[in-house]
Order: structure tokens, then C-alpha cells, then sequence
């Protein structure tokens, strides 16, 4: 799939400025749009146009889009002899100055070069000097890189740091290490857009590694003239391997060009431009001419923040583009004096600062002036005003310039309001450690109780191991007698199945325990309407007096065998003369049972 660059690519990239506050459009398009070009491959869309609208259905997309685009690859001490030339030349000279040390890291992805500055300072000057005198920005337009550099790092992204800096410098909380926090309080993280956003200013050195190649020529130079504005005279830049500079010498002069340390050229250089003045013929003109040039000359042109400069007579000598926007100057008030102008009281006082600037040669700085633009909004924004010095040591003119800090005060009153919720925070930290030390007492107290219930039980157990085995050994008896039993059983029903007389047989309190197939057949019962009833209850036409004495003699110590020949009915009618003979089972006075035996005698046999 190839995707062609046009319209709709540039519609593109002027919809994530103005929905998501991106602005691309000074990235090299090649790069660009080859990145973009990737993620529709991925997602199947064959055209921006296409794209477009997907990101407008699906939010969401942004962020995967922004990753794609944004190339965070970084490490510690990166180019480790660079960082060496850094550590053994340039940090001696920047402590040895008097006065707070700055430092900026612009483009600093996930901050593993943020925090490599930080340690290469508390070497140099230990920690209670670093926390007193170091203050370290470090900001990205990738507001996920950010949060992970807030978040800390896995041991395989602290590999590239060496020797004993991870044990030293970092705290591990979980899985991932973070920077020990009383360090960590001279580092501000911020989201920063290096070609919208205004620069940090007055810094000792500024790390800007691998960000410059991704951006077109043009936003290098805007960029480049804010970091030369941003460094002090004797600061240091910082850059990547691939960036060289050599086309800045008028802004920038290597220190180790092949480590890509740069300093700041403090005095610009005049271009060979007053070369035609000499073909005017008029000394005055020349003079107001090479004046007016020379003012320019000093002026940063092209500024992407609002600049105004005067001439040493007081004239408007120019105003930028974003001053002409913000302050609604027209074109016409170029070249007129200032005090007749709206500008020089309004929307803040100008001669007044210009007036000591001139008089005491230095510059001075208005911070925190709040503007209020043509739509309306008000801007933070810091004034200041140098004067512009020619080499004969005169008063040419003057610069003022006007840095929107608004981001800067809202990331400031941020940073306030964070500390006070990270003060709450730890206040109730403290309040949760106090009830966790209590739990954790109580939690010792309930451990030895169940310490000793577990004792307890432990004895309890070998206790029931040993009940266990009696029973088992118990359980074994009962299998076996019951074998026993059901063999009994089996026999006692195979004779009383197969006898020719009828049989019952009655427990101690002479309930049918038997009722034998034949005592079915003579009287008419079968066996499951007997079993569990009192024999004498038993309707089968036996005279139950006369068997009732002779069965319970048995079980008073008297005969424990005894014979009777009675009259009888069986449920059919029949008269018949019946032999019933009882047997007592068991030993002692009370016997266990007792046999019933019942024949029915043949006519002949009865007679007898």
C-alpha cells in the first residue's frame, strides 16, 4: 500500500493541532508521513482522507497514533563518552561558578537522560549541595513518556546506568525502581512543545538529544534561536549524534564537536551588510541607515515570541509578527516614536524599564505580566528587556521580549498543588502506618492464639489418628462377625426353608423375628405380615393361653424345653390337632429367644 502526500495529509496534520494541541507541522513531512502511513497499514485504511475520519469516530486512536509518531528511544548515559566528556569537563566548570545551577532537558522522552544530569551533579558536589543549588526541568510533548518517567523503571532499563548507581539512586517500590525521592524534589517533569512553547531561560546547560533531526530546517532555526536565548553566555547545548550545528556557527560554537557539545556564542556577528551604505553618498543617512541595521542585526529575527525593539532615539524600530498580533500594532507605527504610541503604556508600562535599562546598561526582567490578547484570553507572560550594545561599547537601541510563561504558571501552581496533596498524602500515610503498626500487634496477638489453637488441634488430631485405628480395627470385628452373622443367617434360613414343620422364631420379648415357608402354608400368614409382631398376637388359631404359659416358663429358669399337643383352626377352618414345641435360646434368666416349632399331626397320631 503507498500513500500519497497532499491535501489530505495536511488536513491531517492541522486536525491533531487543533483537536489534540500536537502541531506537526514542522516535523520533516518524509518521516512524518511515512510513521502515519505505517499505522493505516495496520489498521487496513489505504488513504489520510480515510484516516482522518477513523480518528475522528475513534479517540482513542490518538494515542497509539502519538506513539507511532513519537520515537522514544533512549537510555541512560547514552553514548557513554559523550556523557564521560560531560562528567570530566563541563560539570567541573558549571559548579565552579557561583549560584544555583539550571539545567534543561527538552525532548526527554521517558527522562533516563533527565535523571543521568541529576546523577552526574550529585557526584560532582554531593547531595545536600545538589539539593541546595541544582534545579533540573525535564520536559516532553508525550505526556505518556512522562508519566513513566514518574512511574520509575524495570531493573532491565536500569542495566545501561552501571556500577552501584541503581542501589544508590534508587528506591525499588514493587516491580519497578524510582528515583530516590529527596532527590527527585529538584526535578520538575512538564509537558513542553519545543516549537509552540516558550523556552526555560537562564540555564547552565541544555540537553537536546536526537529531537532537532526529526523537525525541518526552518523549525531547527526557531528552535535554535530560543536555546540560544534560553542558555547563559557561558551555558552549554547538549545534542544528539546526528545533530551537528554547522550551519548555526552564528548562534552556537562546538566545545567537543565530535561529542556534539556546544557553547553559546555570546556576541553575534555583524553580516557583511553596511557594505552598501558606502554608495549613499550621505553621511547622515548612512548613519541613520547603519544605526537602524545595526539594531536589527542584534535583534533575534524571526522570534517566535513576541519582540519589540527601539533605537537608542526611542523610535519603533520593529515588532514581530506575534508582537503585532498580540499588541494589535499596524505597520504604519514602524518608524514612530514610542511615546506617541499606545504601546508604550498599554497593555503594560514600557519606558519605565526602558529608560533604566539604557541608564544602567543591564537587562531587567518583568515576570508574571498578564496580557490579554485580541481574542480575549489572558496570557502570563515574563518581559524582558535588554539593552543592545555595539561594539564601541554605545547604546544602540533596545530588545524587549515576551516569553509566555502561562503553561509555566500553571505547571507551577500544579506543582504547588501537588506538593500540598503529596503533604495530605503523607500525612495520611503516616496516620494509615500508626493503624497498620496496631494491626499488625493485633495480628501478633492472634498469630500466638493460633499458634496455640494449631497445638491444640495438632494433639487433637493424633488423638482422633488413634480413635481412627480403634475404629478400624473395631470395623474389622464388626465385618467379620457380620460375615458370621449373614452366614448364620443364611443357614438358619436354608433349614427352616427346607423342614417340613413350621417354625418361628421370637426374640426375648417374643417378636417374630422367623416365619418359616411351612408355618405360612399351616396357618394361612405370610412371613412380612409376622415379622415384628408378638407371636401371641397372631391370629393363626392357636390357643395363645395355653402356649403363652408354656413359651414364658422358659424364660423364668424353668425347662427350657417344652412340648404341647393343642387343638387348633387354620384360616382355611380346619380343625387339626398341632404338636407346638418350644425351645429357649441363649443362657441365664432371661433367655434371648426362643424356637417355636409347629406339626401338624396325622389323624392316626392325634388319636394316640
Amino acid at each position: 500500500m503507498k500513500l500519497e502526500a497532499g491535501t489530505d495529509f495536511e488536513s491531517l496534520i492541522e486536525y491533531l493541532r487543533d483537536a489534540r494541541g500536537f502541531d506537526f507541522t514542522g516535523y520533516k513531512r518524509a518521516s512524518l508521513m511515512r510513521r502515519v502511513a505505517s499505522r493505516c497499514s495496520e489498521l487496513g485504511i489505504d488513504n489520510f482522507r480515510e484516516y482522518h475520519d477513523y480518528l475522528q469516530v475513534h479517540p482513542d486512536e490518538f494515542v497509539t497514533l502519538f506513539n507511532k509518531i513519537l520515537i522514544n528511544v533512549t537510555e541512560f548515559f547514552r553514548d557513554r563518552s559523550a556523557w564521560d566528556y560531560v562528567r570530566d569537563h563541563l560539570v567541573p566548570r558549571i559548579v565552579a561558578r557561583d549560584g544555583d545551577i539550571r539545567i534543561w532537558s527538552a525532548g526527554t522522552s521517558s527522562g533516563e537522560e533527565a535523571f543521568s544530569a541529576a546523577i552526574l551533579f550529585c557526584e560532582a558536589i554531593g547531595e545536600v549541595s545538589y539539593l541546595d543549588r541544582v534545579k533540573i526541568y525535564a520536559t516532553d510533548v508525550d505526556d505518556e513518556a512522562l508519566s513513566k518517567a514518574r512511574a520509575g523503571y524495570t531493573a532491565k532499563e536500569l542495566e545501561s546506568l552501571g556500577g552501584d548507581f541503581k542501589e544508590r539512586y534508587f528506591d525499588r517500590q514493587g516491580e519497578r525502581f524510582v528515583f530516590r525521592t529527596e532527590l527527585r524534589r529538584a526535578m520538575i517533569f512538564g509537558r513542553h512543545d519545543l516549537t509552540q512553547d516558550a523556552p526555560i531561560s537562564r540555564l547552565d546547560l541544555l540537553i537536546c538529544r536526537n529531537t532537532l533531526i526529526y523537525l525541518t530546517a526552518e523549525t531547527q532555526a526557531r528552535i535554535l534561536a530560543r536555546f540560544h536565548y534560553a542558555l547563559n553566555d557561558d551555558g552549554y547545548l547538549f545534542v544528539g549524534r546526528a545533530e551537528m550545528l554547522l550551519t548555526h556557527a552564528a548562534l552556537f560554537t562546538p566545545v567537543e564537536l565530535k561529542e556534539r557539545l556546544f557553547t553559546k556564542v555570546a556576541r553575534l556577528q555583524l553580516r557583511e551588510r553596511l557594505m552598501l551604505l558606502a554608495q549613499s553618498g550621505s553621511t547622515d543617512a548612512s548613519n541613520h541607515v547603519a544605526r537602524q541595521l545595526r539594531v536589527r542585526e542584534l535583534a533575534t529575527e524571526g522570534a517566535p515570541f513576541p519582540q519589540v525593539v527601539i533605537d537608542s532615539g526611542g523610535i519603533l524600530v520593529s515588532a514581530n509578527q506575534p508582537a503585532r498580533e498580540l499588541f494589535e500594532v499596524p505597520l504604519t507605527d514602524i518608524g514612530r516614536a514610542l511615546k506617541d504610541l499606545q504601546l508604550s503604556y498599554n497593555p503594560i508600562d514600557m519606558r519605565t524599564p526602558i529608560d533604566k535599562v539604557s541608564r544602567d546598561r543591564q537587562a531587567t526582567t518583568m515576570p508574571g505580566a498578564e496580557i490579554k490578547g485580541t481574542d480575549g484570553t489572558s496570557r502570563m507572560f515574563d518581559v524582558h528587556v535588554a539593552p543592545l550594545i555595539d561594539e564601541d561599547g554605545s547604546l544602540v537601541g533596545t530588545a524587549i521580549n515576551f516569553f509566555d510563561v502561562s503553561h509555566l504558571m500553571r505547571l507551577r501552581a500544579d506543582v504547588d498543588r501537588m506538593r500540598q496533596e503529596l503533604q495530605s498524602g503523607k500525612e495520611e500515610l503516616e496516620t494509615t502506618n500508626e493503624e497498620l503498626q496496631s494491626t499488625v500487634e493485633e495480628l501478633e496477638t492472634t498469630n500466638e492464639e493460633l499458634q496455640s489453637t494449631n497445638e491444640e488441634l495438632e494433639t487433637l488430631n493424633e488423638e482422633l489418628e488413634s480413635t481412627n485405628a480403634e475404629l478400624e480395627s473395631i470395623n474389622t470385628d464388626l465385618r467379620l462377625r457380620t460375615g458370621e452373622v449373614e452366614r448364620l443367617n443364611t443357614l438358619l434360613l436354608a433349614i427352616t426353608g427346607n423342614i417340613e414343620v413350621g417354625a418361628a422364631v421370637l426374640d426375648a420379648m417374643f417378636r417374630v423375628q422367623v416365619w418359616n415357608e411351612r408355618a405360612a402354608d399351616l396357618w394361612g400368614i405370610r412371613s412380612d405380615e409376622t415379622l415384628g409382631r408378638s407371636f401371641f398376637d397372631l391370629d393363626i388359631g392357636l390357643p395363645a393361653e395355653q402356649l403363652n404359659e408354656m413359651i414364658q416358663a422358659g424364660s423364668g429358669g424353668h425347662p427350657r424345653h417344652g412340648e404341647l399337643i393343642v387343638d387348633a383352626t387354620t384360616r382355611k377352618g380346619r380343625h387339626i390337632r398341632c404338636r407346638v414345641i418350644a425351645h429357649t435360646l441363649g443362657d441365664g434368666e432371661r433367655p434371648s429367644g426362643v424356637v417355636v416349632v409347629m406339626e401338624e399331626l396325622k389323624p392316626e397320631v392325634a388319636r394316640l
